[in-house]
């Protein structure tokens, strides 16, 4: 008779600091694989603190906290299978990343995670101390290696370490955040540690958004020779049952579901959906609230906070000027329409008469400039902090990646807000990701189906409708060339002379870096947002506010 071994996956959704919901939600997975005959079932890393903890987890009640919780489950799970989970311990001496083994109603031994990230949006080496080198564990027939995480990244260490020690499966739990193309990235690995190892490979993910980042599960399953086993959903929870069986080769995992993996434009508006979803529910509001100009920035927040949370928790607040068009007045009545969402109208005019006034003493024998200008986009933000302390719904900023990398934005008046769904999105991604969102409709979107972005909203050029006859390109280059631009000096890190080489005119180029550079000190004091790509601004890009350094090239 075949020996057989079956694991449950627990994608599932922490909540980052609720180590009673994150336990109680440990259980109840426990429960089903219990009821369907599992022998071990498995959560995500740090799965009980929820990730990243970041230096909450440096506090000593904090993993105190989580350790006896540990302990508390693993006495409660003790009549069934076994369950691993992932925390954080200390030993008396240092503080550890860990995977905890819970069998027979104790913590039977702990995995302690030895290559701990010090790249991108993490900082593991300031937080954890690295965990010594360790084999497998029993759990019924199998012997079990768990590298976490980033030990499953590099060749010839924790996996292949683990493999000589005896491991007849890879069991790989992470919290690994999404970017884009990240899938082929961590499949690519994967692969190599199956190569290298020649054992079957189980990669457990976690799901949800916490900050800027989001975990985007997709589970998955590696055979010797390469083979995708299955997969789980993106972004979705999911509660898997996975079969093993030992055959004359050794161990394999019995193929099941590999659910498609999106496109990178559904995979983005996604995590966007997902990220703000998820910053709402878990920072405790329940409405939010945005500035809908009749540009394509704020109708596309408005559609991504329509899909997340439903159009009945949406506001938009149209605030005219003198400068508005009855194009952008009529545009943002068809946004709000098609959407099913609620529209203000709250005009700016007499409060920026008043703050004129107020000011005509000491603006005397002065022209009108950029002052004037962003006291209107001052005013708009106080009204909407306004209406936000009022009635209790968190303010989205609008500005896209392209805004805010060169500063086209105002401080304290329309970056002011909460949560900014499209931060890491350039303007010439905002675009195409409006017309994906008109012609596709996904089950987890809470907003209308078709066309909820109006054709005339795409294609008017952009303006910020500050003063008379203005457009974007008054002051930046087209957003084609402005963006690719941004590519090569954000993204790729690229010096001006290497985008020179690439056709770029050398005075656009060197203007473009000085706004990057000054600009970073509004950066500093804006709204997070979802990272979409591995150069997004916060974690992944951190320089210094003060800065007279320029490329010389």
């Amino acid at each position: 008779m075949t020996e057989t071994f079956r694991l449950t996956l627990a994608q599932l959704n922490p909540t980052l600091g609720d180590i009673a919901g994150n336990a109680a939600k440990a259980r109840a997975a426990w429960a089903t694989a219990k009821a369907a005959g599992a022998n071990l079932v498995a959560l995500p890393e740090m799965f009980l603190v929820g990730y990243q903890p970041q230096d909450l987890v440096m506090r000593p009640a904090f993993w105190r906290e989580a350790m006896a919780a540990v302990t508390a489950l693993a006495t409660e799970c003790g009549d069934g299978p076994a369950l691993a989970i992932g925390a954080p311990f200390h030993d008396g001496q240092a503080l550890y990343n860990a995977y905890h083994i819970c069998e027979g109603g104790q913590v039977r031994l702990r995995v302690i995670k030895q290559v701990l990230p010090n790249h991108a949006v993490f900082d593991e080496k300031r937080l954890y101390a690295r965990g010594p080198d360790q084999g497998p564990f029993r759990i019924g027939p199998l012997l079990i290696g768990t590298p976490i995480c980033e030990d499953a990244w590099w060749e010839n260490h924790v996996c292949s370490t683990m493999a000589k020690a005896g491991a007849e499966l890879l069991l790989v739990p992470n919290g690994s955040p999404y970017h884009r193309g990240k899938m082929a990235v961590r499949k690519g690995h994967m692969r190599a540690r199956v190569a290298e190892t020649g054992l079957p490979l189980v990669y457990l993910n976690m799901t949800g958004g916490q900050d800027d980042q989001v975990f985007d599960g997709a589970s998955f399953a590696v055979n010797p020779g390469g083979e995708i086993a299955f997969q789980l959903p993106q972004f979705d929870d999911a509660l898997a049952h996975v079969d093993l069986e030992k055959t004359d080769a050794g161990w394999r995992i019995r193929a099941g579901a590999a659910t498609a993996e999106p496109d990178a434009w559904e995979a983005d508006y996604h995590a966007m959906v997902v990220a703000l979803r998820d910053y709402i529910a878990k920072t405790g509001f329940e409405k939010v609230l945005l500035g809908l100009s009749g540009g394509i920035d704020s109708a596309l927040v408005a559609a991504i906070a329509a899909d997340a949370l439903g159009p009945d928790r949406v506001r938009c607040v149209m605030l005219p000027s003198e400068y508005t068009s009855q194009a952008s007045l009529d545009d943002a009545v068809a946004v709000a329409k098609a959407l099913g969402a609620r529209l203000d109208t709250l005009p700016i005019t007499s409060p920026r008469a008043a703050v004129t006034e107020a000011l005509a003493p000491l603006f005397a024998r002065t022209a009108p400039d950029l002052t004037e200008e962003n006291i209107q986009s001052r005013l708009r933000g106080l009204l909407l902090m306004a209406l936000s302390n009022k009635f209790g719904e968190m303010l989205l900023t609008t500005g896209n990646k392209s805004e805010v990398a060169v500063g086209y934005a105002t401080i304290y008046g329309d970056m002011a807000g909460g949560y900014n769904p499209i931060k890491d999105l350039y303007k010439t991604r905002v675009f195409a990701t409006c017309r994906w969102r008109n012609a596709h409709h996904r089950p987890w979107m809470k907003g209308p189906a078709g066309e909820v972005i109006p054709p005339a909203v795409i294609d008017k050029p952009p303006s910020a409708e500050l003063r008379d006859n203005q457009r974007d390109e008054d002051s930046l280059p087209p957003y084609d060339v402005l963006d690719a631009i941004l590519d090569g000096l954000i993204d790729r890190e690229a010096s001006v002379a290497e985008l020179v080489a690439e056709g770029f005119d050398p005075e656009t180029v060197k203007r473009v870096e000085h706004l990057i550079f000054i600009s970073e000190y509004k950066r500093f004091q804006s709204a997070p947002g979802a990272r979409l790509t591995p150069r997004a601004f916060w974690l992944d890009r951190r320089y210094p506010i003060a800065n007279r350094w320029r490329d010389k090239s």
